[in-house]
Parts: C-alpha cells; structure tokens; sequence
C-alpha cells in the first residue's frame, strides 16, 4: 500500500540534511576534470522490494557471467528506519556500496553536500547516456548542475477509484467525467450525498514532509504543465495556479468530502473511501479485493495529458566506491532496454526511458491495466533538488495544514508564508 511505502519515509531524510550539513566538499574520486577510473569487484544495494531483488539477482548473475574480473556482489540496504538513513550512516562511516538502486531525489542535494556521490556526467558518455534514456525530463534530475543520480523508475501518480462504488453512486465506472475541478467535486459530492462512501478521496492529513507529494503536488503539477514546486531558486507556487489547487482541496475538506484524520486501516479495501492517489504498485495490491480504475489528476479546466508526480527511485554512484569504471559500466548494463523491461516484468514498476509503450508493446499488451501508466510517465515530474529539501517541504506542509485542511488561516497566507521561508531555504 502506497501508506506502508512512504511511512518508511517519516523523518528519516532529516537525519539526511543534519548528517550533511556540516558536509561539503566535492567529488573526491579524482582529480577535477578525469574521468573516475577503477576496475574490479564492486557492490550493490538493493531495495527490500521482494520482485526488485528477484530482478537485480538475475541482473547481477548475467554480469557475472560475463566478467569473471568485474564480479558484483548484491544485497538489501541494510535495516534502519529508512534506506536513507542507512545510506547516510555509510557515506558518514565511509562505507557505501558503489551503486544504490533505491534513491529518493529528496535526499541527494544532502549528500552531494557531503561529497559522497560521483557526478555521472564525469564519465564519457554519461550526461548523453542519461539523457538519451530519459530525454528532456532527465534534466530535472540534476543537482548543482550534475547528474549525481541516474533517472531509474517511477510510480506516477493517478486518481484510484473504486469502480462498484462508482457505479453505486451513479458515477460510469468506464468514463467517469471527472477532468475539471468543478466535475470532480461534483463527482465527489455524489458519493458521499448518496451515502455510497463516508469519503470520496482520502489523501493522509498528517503532516511529515512528504505528503505533498500525494496531494498537492501532482495537481500543482498538472495545473501548470510540470512545473516543480522551485524552479531557477525560487518557490514557483505562489500564484494563480498554486491558489487554484490549493481552494479545490480546501473545498474538498471544508465540504467534509475528505477526512481531516489519518484512516487506521486501507480505506480502499473497506469501502470507507471511493478514491485515492496512487501509483501502478496499486494494480496488483488491489488485484483481490478491489476493481480498480484509474484517471489522470483533475485540472481547473480539464487539460488533457497532464503532467504528474513521478514518485520515482533512482540510481546513484558513490564516491567510497574504488572500482567506478566497472559501477560505471554496470550502471548501464543494469538499465539498457532488455533490462528496463525485466524490470517493468517483474515489478510493474515504469522504467524512466523515452516511449515506453512503444519500447515494451508486448508487456503492455499483455498487461492492459498498465498501459494508463505507461502514457503518464511520459509526464511524470520528481521533486526539485535543492538545498534543504527536507526543510523546504515540512514548511510548506506546515502552511497547507494549516490553511487547507483544516482551515484556520487563508489559502493567501499558507501560499505567502510558504514561498517566502522557502526561498530562505533553498537559497542557503
């Protein structure tokens, strides 16, 4: 469940920002300019994700095979709050694996502070590389002006809907009509007046730093085209757009349409709520109780092929590692094309590459529930990284809380304060 994914979140990138705060420095992997060298035995980490070790076991066994001098060992990220606090314990302790394939983009802007991540881009090749796999959207990857992470996958963000509720409710299942704010609310209204769900969407109130993420970011998103949250320096949300989000959920909680508490169960599965957000990871956690469908996040005036949350995780090298050349060449073994598509097999998860429905026609065509998904992450935007991105999200979260959910300061004020400490942030 998307909860149980990110609750591993709460807290833990802070440790990343107070671990490297006092860092700095930069790339320590060679002299400024030389492409990092280095070949033999390196290590892996992985996530604990049961179909994502599966598939880098069998990446990781079809090296092997092939370089007898080059072996890669694999395993799980070691247990901790979070892989980010874990990770962040080993760039500290100066033990971090070469390659880390689970990176949150919140965290790197921290680790690159503390000098323990390789710029990509040092190597031959590797800006292109990067950038051919995942085109112009790869850019909003950088840090500092370089690639410290290497654009993996995502889960982009849709609206879930429950299709038996949505007929109970008089919504057509197939086609609910629900692009606009306006159809949306009006859609939800029917829900919950027709006594068909006590809720019609239910985002997590609460307020860690990430929730944003999963409420008004992928609508900020969409209203704007794939506009971050900061962009060029500076907060971007401060205007119509951002007031327009921001009043369609306002509406959404002071109308009693979502709850202002966290629910103690999976809302999906016991009915209490007809939509959620989600990424494809829903697809098989639903498969048995729930049909679901999924449409895109509504805008104001119903755009068509709107942009999204990416919710991606990614690759990065680090700068502990003594063999990069070999991590270097694993790193693209590991995401060519054939292995992209293990990966899209095995995990439902959407490689970051140009066309992906078009590069995978057989899986898609197989897999029909996943083809929505396929065309959204096309246009599926991640978290800007910048400095004291922890920071910068808890300050917005604090505002929206307090203005949107539960209302006792204006939609103006939470958007003002906001920007404003934000920029103090990202500007350190």
């Amino acid at each position: 469940m998307r909860s149980i994914r990110i609750a591993a979140l709460t807290g833990a990138l802070a440790l990343v920002v107070a671990g490297c705060s006092s860092g700095g420095g930069d790339d320590d992997s060679g002299d400024e300019g030389a492409a990092p060298s280095g070949t033999g035995p390196i290590e892996i980490w992985l996530s604990n994700n049961e179909q994502e070790l599966a598939w880098g076991q069998a990446v990781v066994d079809a090296w092997n095979a092939e370089h007898p001098d080059e072996q890669v060992t694999a395993q799980e990220i070691p247990a901790g709050a979070s892989s980010e606090e874990a990770i962040t314990a080993a760039i500290t302790a100066g033990t971090a694996p070469c390659l880390v394939y689970n990176i949150a983009t919140a965290a790197v802007s921290g680790w690159v502070r503390q000098g323990g991540l390789v710029d990509l881009a040092q190597f031959d090749g590797g800006a292109a590389y990067i950038t051919d796999r995942g085109g112009d959207a790869a850019e909003a990857y950088q840090t500092d002006g370089g690639y410290y992470q290497l654009p993996w996958k995502s889960n982009p963000v849709m609206v879930m809907y429950n299709k038996a509720l949505f007929e109970q409710a008089g919504l057509d299942p197939e086609d609910p009509g629900m692009a606009t704010y306006d159809d949306f609310l009006a859609g939800a209204r029917q829900i919950v007046d027709s006594g068909t769900s006590q809720s019609a969407i239910w985002p997590s109130p609460t307020n860690e730093f990430y929730q944003p993420w999963f409420d008004f970011y992928p609508l900020y998103l969409a209203e704007t085209g794939g506009t971050q949250l900061v962009e060029d320096g500076a907060a971007t949300f401060d205007d119509e757009n951002g007031l327009a989000v921001a009043e369609f959920w306002a509406t959404i909680y002071s109308e009693g349409l979502a709850p202002q508490e966290a629910s103690t169960d999976d809302a999906m599965s016991t009915g209490t709520t007809a939509m959620q957000l989600a990424g494809p990871w829903a697809i098989a956690s639903y498969s048995e109780s729930v049909d679901v469908g999924f449409m895109p996040v509504p805008t104001s005036s119903g755009e068509e092929d709107v942009y999204t949350f990416a919710d991606s995780k990614n690759v990065s090298m680090f700068t502990s590692c003594e063999n990069q050349a070999t991590a270097w060449e694993f790193l693209q073994f590991s995401t060519s094309e054939e292995r992209d598509g293990q990966l899209l097999e095995l995990t439902g998860q959407m490689p970051l590459r140009l066309d992906l429905a078009a590069t995978y026609p057989d899986y898609f065509s197989a897999n029909p529930a996943y083809e929505v998904f396929a065309g959204q992450a096309e246009r599926a935007v991640d978290v800007p990284s910048v400095p004291n991105s922890v920071e910068a999200w808890q300050a917005f979260r604090d505002e929206y809380s307090s203005a949107v959910i539960f209302g006792s300061i204006g939609v103006d004020e939470f958007l003002a304060n906001a920007a404003t400490t934000i920029d103090g942030l990202v500007a350190e």
